[in-house]
């Protein structure tokens, strides 16, 4: 396949056309074909191999099982979901709601997730009759692309035109923008630099925000399996996810527990000298985050900032000093580097961890440890984020797991704090278009008693 990009979207438009009318059940069956062949185990292998020794990131274990757990839990959350023809009716209100595709979606994919990226994004839009077409990154084209022919090999199993899904074989900068603009819609997955050309490309789009997860933990949380919870998301697949915890705000009374109960999990400490070593390592030039730190193995990481660790380590920690730009281990680092935080006021530590977020990864999500109904409340009411995840792993939870409600993917939006037009987790539901049908029903024209009844008892007509 070549990457002339007008001849890509005119035989993705083409292949649209086909299936723009199909029924239900010839759509479900073509993204059950999909969704098997790339959950199979000698398909996710292959994919994460590639995908890791492309990018020199992740783990390739970790990758493995999140290829099938993504696209198996997308085909999960699809089951029964109707996409095709009249969807809803509202008799009383004389209304009929028909869904519609969008037609050829321009799928910007991330090196972090080149292939689970595909799969989540990939099942939605054949789910909703639309066709892709992805654009790797420069670093990972491989990856992205074997599973784009992993997919268009079940299509055709199937009967389905296999234009459906294309991948650009040699990505530029200059091919995606020109795709983007080319195409009906753009799905993007990656930072705030991001956005910014996914929206000059100047078509409607989907964007993502970056993270930033802080993870409160109180004086009621169970402290082991917190710190083991924690531990399990922090590390896995190296900390490559955005949803990874980035920092660890403990309640004043037991930061002592809490902090040894993560070292019992394999947490380092750094002292103030090695606190130092490593933030020069990460930001050489005090503002931009080294990239050769992201996703690598904790020894890598110690060894190039000169800290020697004990055997076992599995995690750096440093203790927070101030949320802002001021200290850059507030902010998102995705690498395995644990900033812990003591709290006392818990009405505080919510505005240290907005005002952390502010700064880097506003919008995304956040979690707690802990029994107390009414923090949870307070903390899903004030923080500014799409998602609060309570006593879970936040990196298996935020984005769908086996074990939560979250819908699954592997883009999340960070809403209007991150300039992104959504705060969902994006799914199927996001790339459909409705018509609404609309019959004549038997007027009724409200009294001002129930339009306007309370506000009348209490001040008048005047």
């Amino acid at each position: 396949m070549g990457d002339n990009i007008q001849e890509m979207y005119r035989r993705a438009r083409a292949a649209f056309r086909e299936i723009e009318f199909w029924p239900q059940e010839r759509v479900d069956e073509m993204v059950a074909a999909v969704a098997w062949e790339w959950q199979k185990p000698d398909t996710a292998h292959a994919l994460a191999r590639l995908a890791v020794d492309e990018s020199g990131i992740g783990v390739y274990e970790d990758k493995v099982a999140k290829i099938q757990n993504k696209t198996r839990g997308t085909m999960r959350d699809q089951l029964g979901v109707k996409t095709c023809g009249l969807i809803r009716e509202d008799r009383e209100k004389g209304i009929r709601v028909f869904a519609k595709p969008i037609g050829v979606v321009a799928n910007v994919v991330p090196c972090t997730n080149p292939e689970s990226t595909v799969c989540c994004i990939g099942l939605s839009l054949l789910k909703t009759r639309n066709a892709m077409i992805a654009s790797p990154h420069p670093r990972t084209p491989g990856s992205t692309n074997l599973t784009v022919t992993y997919g268009r090999k079940a299509l055709a199993k199937v009967g389905a035109p296999e234009d459906l899904l294309q991948c650009i074989s040699e990505p530029s900068k200059e091919k995606t923008a020109e795709l983007m603009a080319g195409c009906d819609f753009a799905m993007a997955t990656g930072g705030a630099a991001l956005v910014k050309v996914v929206y000059a490309a100047g078509k409607p789009c989907h964007t993502v925000g970056a993270g930033n997860v802080i993870s409160i933990v109180d004086e009621t949380a169970d402290l082991k399996a917190a710190a083991a919870k924690i531990v399990k998301s922090k590390t896995a697949n190296n900390s490559a996810s955005c949803s990874s915890e980035n920092a660890v705000a403990i309640e004043s009374g037991v930061y002592g527990d809490m902090v040894k109960a993560l070292e019992d999990e394999g947490g380092y400490l750094c002292s103030p000298t090695e606190r130092e070593q490593l933030r020069a390592y990460m930001w050489p030039n005090g503002k931009e985050l080294n990239r050769d730190i992201v996703a690598k193995p904790v020894a890598y990481i110690a060894e190039h900032a000169g800290i020697q660790i004990p055997e076992g380590t599995r995690f750096l920690m440093v203790e927070g000093t101030k949320a802002g730009p001021e200290d850059r281990f507030s902010g998102e680092k995705i690498s395995l580097v644990l900033t812990v935080w003591k709290w006392s006021d818990f009405d505080e530590m919510v505005e240290r961890m907005k005002e952390m977020q502010r700064f880097s990864g506003e919008g995304h999500s956040c979690s707690i440890h802990s029994e107390n109904e009414e923090r949870k409340i307070i903390l899903a009411t004030r923080a500014n984020v799409g998602r609060v995840n309570c006593n879970m792993p936040h990196a298996a939870a935020n984005s769908g797991s086996f074990f939560n409600g979250q819908p699954t993917t592997d883009s999340l939006g960070g809403g209007t704090w991150a300039g992104n037009m959504t705060s969902d987790n994006i799914n199927w539901r996001h790339f459909l278009n409705y018509t609404w049908l609309s019959d004549p029903i038997p007027e009724r024209i409200p009294t001002d008693e129930e339009l306007f009844g309370d506000y009348l008892k209490k001040w008048g007509r005047d």
